[in-house]
């Protein structure tokens, strides 16, 4: 796990967050993180991340490989916000097992342990199988499942992740994810599916020569894959490897 942190301060850095972000930033105020996105005017994914709340702003927790384009869309919205963006030199550590003291939880799900923001040396992950606890819980993962600029977040179990919010009010992408919600049936989304074989992720799930939907992260037998609902039966295969679905639960 790579990370960076950045930095929003100032007056005015709770209000410049809760106009972009997908979550409300309350949630991070009271209990002290919260999991959310960055998305496009058209709805979607640009980059997801933990906003950790401090005494005279906010970090955000981002991916090592999105943080710059992160910085910089956030430096494109800033225009005359009386607030301040920088990195920050914050270690981050996660866990499953006994959390450290000043550690958070995760807000996505309760198997994904702690989180600990600090200075200098971090203490390691305590050796959890992160691969086999994401695919256990369709947990998504930037670069991977999560896509820039095609990944909408609903198809992505963002609601189930707590990482938006219905109630906050306007953000960037937010009446296309709120017509999503209210207006209409997803036909897609990331689930949990049995594998025979083995295939790399981004392999197309195919059956009758259609294509079902996309392989992803892999895991003792099971992985996640993105899938056309309506497209899913008997015989799905991802190159040379068996799908079968894995029913919610």
């Amino acid at each position: 796990m790579t990370r960076t942190v950045i930095a929003i301060d100032g007056p005015e850095a709770g209000a410049f967050l809760q106009g972009l972000v997908t979550n409300d930033i309350h949630r991070a105020e009271a209990d002290g993180i919260a999991y959310a996105a960055l998305l496009t005017p058209q709805g979607k994914y640009l980059a997801d991340f933990f906003i950790v709340a401090r005494p005279d702003g906010f970090w955000l927790d981002a991916d090592e490989g999105q943080a710059a384009g992160l910085m910089q869309r956030l430096s494109m919205y800033k225009l005359r916000s009386n607030v301040t963006l920088s990195p920050a030199a914050v270690s981050v550590s996660r866990g499953t097992g006994a959390p450290p003291a000043s550690a958070l939880p995760d807000p996505r799900h309760p198997a994904l342990g702690w989180r600990l923001y600090g200075a200098g040396d971090a203490p390691g992950d305590d050796g959890t199988d992160w691969d086999a606890v994401r695919v256990a819980h369709v947990i998504p993962e930037a670069g991977i499942e999560l896509i820039p600029n095609e990944t909408f977040i609903l198809e992505a179990g963002f609601e189930r992740l707590h990482g938006v919010d219905f109630r906050k009010g306007c953000y960037v992408g937010q009446e296309v994810t709120a017509r999503m919600k209210h207006k209409t049936e997803l036909r897609k989304g990331l689930m949990q599916v049995a594998i025979s074989g083995s295939a790399p992720a981004g392999t197309p799930i195919t059956r009758d020569s259609r294509e079902v939907g996309t392989l992803f992260t892999q895991s003792g037998g099971a992985a996640i894959a993105q899938m056309r609902y309506d497209r899913m039966g008997p015989d799905m295969m991802a190159d040379d490897a068996a799908i079968s679905a894995v029913p919610p639960g």
